[in-house]
């Protein structure tokens, strides 16, 4: 959170001590004037009506004592409005409902699309460089394309310095429309010019799910979160997997955070049998289940591997595998998000993400706050990956697979 916000949001909060201070040392008319109005309206209690002319004249008097005292460069207005919107959603004390203003909820919907107009690569930040660099380049992208590479540092964009740039701030500037051009300005390890490729953004779907056919007809599949665009990523990659001959399924959801609701659905509908997949209670406790067909079971067995970074949507998939003994999983106890948020859209293009509704497992087990326990607990060897590759998790499900215990 910016500091700018966090000092409207510290008025929000802390207004009656501030009203207070105001009163003993602002001597403008205007305030005193609106002060006294306020203090012989003073409300309280958990039925008082938030919006009001109470809270309306509160914010005005806020707003004055701020224009007229406030010594260091002001916020703009409009950043100022959004704060008060995001204390009021803030007040919750829910870390997942939000507010978004226009501007950031076109961002989040690209990130719920899975789709993005940009160059098709993975930007991380540099710490010690103090500049974004370049992470992975995927296949068939623009980057790609222009021959860029993992690795190459960016020095500019658009002729626009980058050094201690944030890495959102560098991926603003890198994304835009379909079909213009941004210039990168490249330093690439063991040349000592700088480089400037020009790149053509596009439409470019973020990869969610991976797959490979390991030894003894195993499939791997791994989902990094669960987007639009996962489900038909997760099709094709079942299809080759089948196609493939697959004896076993080793399907990864470590470290995945969660995503899409209808998404996972569409996933779980494609392993498990008939019946219930997950079902939600809302405020009023009004129920909506969420089930599968079961025309798509998997007839081969599947270990799951999980581990506290699961959350959310995959949980859902962990939690209908095990409740069915469609699979056993592997790893370590699950991150434990058992609610569901909604946008809701407001008609200026802002949006409110509100928590609705809390999910269940086919079994009526709600995990907030829990996690899911795997069926053999098995902790990462952090160190042996680092040094040599090894995934213990990973040649585990291999092992229970090849052996079936």
């Amino acid at each position: 959170m910016s500091d700018k916000r966090k000092f409207i949001n510290g008025l929000l909060t802390g207004l009656f001590l501030a009203v207070i201070i105001a009163g003993a040392t602002y001597g403008g008319r205007k305030a005193v004037t609106v002060w006294k109005q306020y203090h012989s309206q003073e409300e309280s209690g958990a039925g008082a009506e938030v919006v009001s002319a109470r809270t309306m004249q509160k914010l005005q008097l806020i707003e004055d004592i701020i224009e007229e005292n406030y010594a260091l460069d002001m916020v703009d207005s409009k950043a100022m409005e959004n704060g008060i919107y995001q204390g009021l959603v803030d007040s919750l004390q829910d870390p997942y409902s939000a507010y978004y203003s226009a501007e950031e909820m076109q961002e989040q919907q690209e990130k719920m699309e899975g789709v993005y107009y940009g160059i098709g690569a993975y930007v991380k930040y540099d710490e010690e460089m103090g500049f974004a660099r370049l992470g992975e380049i995927f296949a068939n992208s623009p980057a790609l394309e222009s021959g860029l590479l993992e690795g190459d540092l960016i020095v500019k964009v658009d002729g626009q310095y980058t050094k201690g740039m944030g890495l959102d701030e560098v991926v603003s500037l890198i994304k835009g429309e379909e079909g213009t051009r941004v210039l990168l300005t490249i330093m690439r390890e063991g040349e000592t010019e700088a480089r400037e490729i020009e790149v053509e953004r596009r439409e470019v779907p973020k990869q969610t799910v991976s797959f490979e056919m390991m030894d003894n007809k195993i499939a791997y599949i791994r989902i990094s979160e669960f987007d639009k665009v996962t489900v038909d990523q997760f099709t094709d990659a079942m299809a080759m997997a089948k196609g493939s001959g697959m004896l076993g399924l080793i399907l990864d959801l470590r470290d995945n955070p969660g995503g899409n609701l209808a998404a996972v659905i569409d996933v779980a509908r494609q392993i498990l049998p008939k019946g219930l997949v997950v079902y939600t209670k809302d405020k009023a406790g009004k129920r909506q289940d969420y089930n599968c067909d079961g025309d798509h079971e998997l007839t081969v067995p599947m270990v799951v591997l999980v581990n506290g970074g699961s959350a959310s949507a995959s949980e859902v998939l962990a939690g209908a595998v095990k409740d069915y003994g469609k699979g056993k999983l592997l790893g370590t106890t699950t991150f434990g998000k058992g609610i569901v948020q909604k946008y809701l859209a407001i008609s200026d293009g802002s949006a409110v993400k509100l928590t609705t509704s809390k999910y269940y497992t086919p079994k009526g087990n709600n995990i907030h706050g829990i996690g899911i326990e795997p069926d053999e607990t098995l902790e990462m060897d952090y160190e042996e990956y680092l040094e040599s590759g090894y995934d213990n998790q990973l040649e585990r499900a291999k092992e229970i697979l090849v052996t079936g215990e």
